[in-house]
């Protein structure tokens, strides 16, 4: 029998209630006896507690009664999907799109979910005020099973301890499962079997990564932890091996012929691969044939072969601070498809009439053969732009002056011109920073970027045109979205803080006023905090089927064709492309989507796979430096404390609120700032304050500051 108790306890005993059984039933709910019968009460005192709940949450609406006396949950969904986000505190919540808010789950609720899977989660009835909570029923799809981490041994067993910060499990090694590891080393471990009501899941060391603190070691074990092999399989290379240039090239069929048309590539001077080129052609009264040459990646690279699942698995080149993981073997990548100069080349071109105000008259798109005169890197190209001689000069003052235009256009019709900080490294023999430099961007780039850019944006143009509204041809698309609302309202307040206005009325208000923000805070000391925020208030850019515009650049469409070599996306477009110009019908549209949502992980996974590497790098050339002091910026506020870059060398730290004793100081994050409660001291993203570096973990690619005041 149930004693009447409390209004709160009863409450809790209701949560419970439903737990156990009404919720199970979430469609056809239950009647007031079924739920007695499930909690096997029966008496009517029982009966009447129920009834009476049961009638409270009916009337704060977090039950409906349906027409036949059942009783549902009126939330949105009893279950949703979502997948994992775990905290450092080892609870976590729950991102679905069945839902706008959030849902938080216990560590206890979280039934051995990891960050990033897939789970079915339970939510509770909400209390008033407090945040959506719930538990995880069922995990749906484990989003990785290896991990990267240091191997603890004793005599008996042993444990992984893994770097990843969000993974807060160590994994049991059996000593029979150890395959060569050693104490100490750094190795990457499978998980295995997680028995029920087991602490820690059980694994097997599957590679043996080296010794810990080592530049191949921490640098491949930065490429596992994110799922980029280390090597391509004996099947891959065999396949690239066997590809025969010469019979390729003796086939050329119905290409057209550009060998004797002035073609040349333009490309960073430690360059391997060179997946584009240029062709130019004086068609007379200020008039221009250009073609831009891709390297015909698809014609090596068949369907469904071994070469093409490995190029899809990897989906991108992961490029870490000292090496670059092609997604191509080098038979392929260095040799076949790159558009080496004094040699044949098969290409896929889009070639271009451009009149004397670059805009384009006419357009082809088709398989060529290509033979590039002279390989140019972006020092020689800036050189002859400056000094107006060189070979080649008068080509390529053409060439920029057409990028000019270019450029010019889109930012009239509403481009958004982000020029980040790129910091690169000067690495010793062994890989160990010795320096840090930013990388210019200065024509030379801009000249090859703006008639790429053009190549894609006309041969997406060319493909929408297929079928009709209703029916249009399938094709991969690089879209992006425009930008929250909310999130450029909090940004356009934090940058009038610093003197700049964001106009928000229209696409063109905002544009011209980001790109004017931009030129005004060049060399200024907030100009990468900013830079940073405004692009973290845009949408990410993705690959999709669907043919939506890029708004960053101002396009309608948009794709991704001039680099297959490195990005299957391309390939993917090359394909259909070819399919559509030989007369081919549209194909499957599901199938490409899911390639799309593929390729689009596989690119955050290689962009974070990136940045932990920078991370590396930063931590290891502060190592020497602990105690000195310098300038900084500050960079970020979280709850925890506040990121701090150094002006001098970019290397990004943090000071944690636990150091800073002379205050109680807490986040405030609609404002960018951290606030001393009884001081009112404010500490806001890009103030300029002096740090000392207090400690490097290079495990945890972590620099702590300390304040200096």
């Amino acid at each position: 029998m149930i004693q009447r108790k409390s209004e709160e306890q009863l409450r809790l005993v209701f949560v419970q209630l439903i737990q156990n059984t009404l919720l199970q039933n979430p469609e056809e709910g239950l009647s007031l006896e079924e739920i007695a019968n499930h909690l096997n009460l029966s008496d009517e005192n029982s009966l009447e507690v129920i009834r009476e709940i049961l009638g409270t949450e009916v009337k704060k609406g977090a039950i409906q009664e349906s027409s036949g006396e059942k009783y549902i949950l009126r939330s949105l969904k009893a279950y949703i999907v979502g997948k994992v986000d775990m905290a450092a505190s080892g609870s976590a919540y729950v991102i679905s799109d069945e839902t706008d808010e959030d849902t938080f789950i216990a560590p206890r609720k979280l039934r051995n979910a990891l960050h990033g899977d897939t789970v079915k989660i339970f939510i509770y009835a909400k209390q008033n005020g407090s945040h959506k909570e719930g538990e995880v029923v069922e995990i749906l799809e484990r989003a990785k099973m290896e991990f990267t981490g240091i191997v603890k041994q004793s005599d008996r067993f042993a444990f992984l301890i893994p770097d990843n910060r969000k993974m807060h499990h160590d994994i049991f090694i059996p000593l029979t499962a150890m395959n060569g590891a050693k104490d100490g080393d750094k190795a990457q471990a499978k998980i295995t079997e997680w028995p029920q009501g087991a602490k820690n899941p059980i694994g097997e060391i599957i590679q043996v990564l080296g010794k810990q603190g080592e530049n191949n070691t921490e640098m491949n074990a930065i490429l596992a932890e994110y799922g980029f092999p280390l090597h391509f399989p004996g099947i891959v290379e065999k396949e690239a091996d066997r590809i025969s240039e010469t019979e390729a090239l003796s086939q050329i069929g119905d290409r057209r012929d550009f060998r004797e048309v002035l073609t040349f590539t333009i490309d960073p001077a430690d360059a391997k691969d060179f997946d584009d080129a240029i062709s130019y052609k004086d068609l007379g009264n200020g008039t221009l044939e250009v073609g831009v040459h891709i390297a015909d990646v698809s014609h090596y690279v068949q369907p469904d072969s071994a070469l093409d699942q490995e190029a899809f698995q990897r989906g991108t080149s992961v490029y870490l601070v000292d090496r670059v993981i092609p997604m191509l073997p080098e038979k392929l990548s260095n040799e076949l498809c790159s558009l080496r100069p004094k040699e044949d080349k098969l290409c896929f071109s889009a070639v271009f009439i451009l009149d004397t105000h670059a805009q384009v008259v006419g357009e082809w798109y088709g398989k060529t053969i290509i033979h590039s005169r002279r390989r140019f890197s972006y020092e020689e190209v800036q050189t002859i732009l400056e000094d107006g001689q060189g070979e080649l000069s008068d080509e390529l003052k053409k060439l920029n002056e057409f990028a000019h235009t270019l450029k010019e256009e889109r930012f009239a019709a509403g481009a958004i011109n982000f020029e980040t900080t790129e910091v690169k490294f000067r690495l010793d023999q062994n890989g160990k920073p010795i320096g840090v430099y930013v990388k210019e961007r200065k024509d030379a780039h801009k000249l090859i970027e703006e008639f790429m850019l053009l190549a894609n944006r006309k041969v997406a143009e060319f493909i929408s045109k297929k079928g009709d509204k209703k029916h249009p041809f399938t094709f991969v698309y690089r879209a992006h979205d425009h930008p929250d609302a909310d999130n450029l309202l909090k940004f356009s307040q934090f940058a009038a803080g610093f003197g700049y206005k964001i106009n928000t009325k229209t696409h063109k208000d905002i544009s011209r006023s980001l790109n004017k923000l931009m030129a005004d805070v060049e060399g200024k000391k907030e100009q990468n905090v900013l830079t940073q925020l405004a692009i973290r208030s845009m949408a990410k850019a993705i690959y999709t089927t669907k043919s939506t515009s890029h708004y960053g650049l101002a396009f309608d469409y948009y794709t991704h064709f001039t680099s297959p070599i490195r990005r299957y996306p391309d390939i993917m477009s090359h394909r259909l492309l070819q399919t559509y110009l030989m007369g081919g019908k549209s194909v499957d549209l599901g199938d490409y989507e899911k390639k799309c949502e593929h390729c689009s992980q596989m690119e955050k996974k290689a962009a974070d796979a990136e940045r932990a590497s920078v991370k590396y790098k930063q931590a290891e050339y502060l190592m020497d430096q602990v105690g000195q002091i310098f300038d900084g910026v500050v960079s970020g506020v979280t709850e925890w404390g506040m990121y701090v870059e150094i002006i001098e060398n970019k290397c990004e730290g943090m000071i944690r609120l636990r150091d800073m004793d002379d205050d109680f100081y807490i986040l405030d994050q609609a404002n960018y700032c951290i606030i001393g409660q009884r001081k009112k001291k404010k500490f806001q993203l890009g103030d300029e304050l002096k740090v000392k570096v207090k400690s490097v973990d290079l495990v945890k690619k972590q620099i702590d500051f300390s304040l200096v005041k």
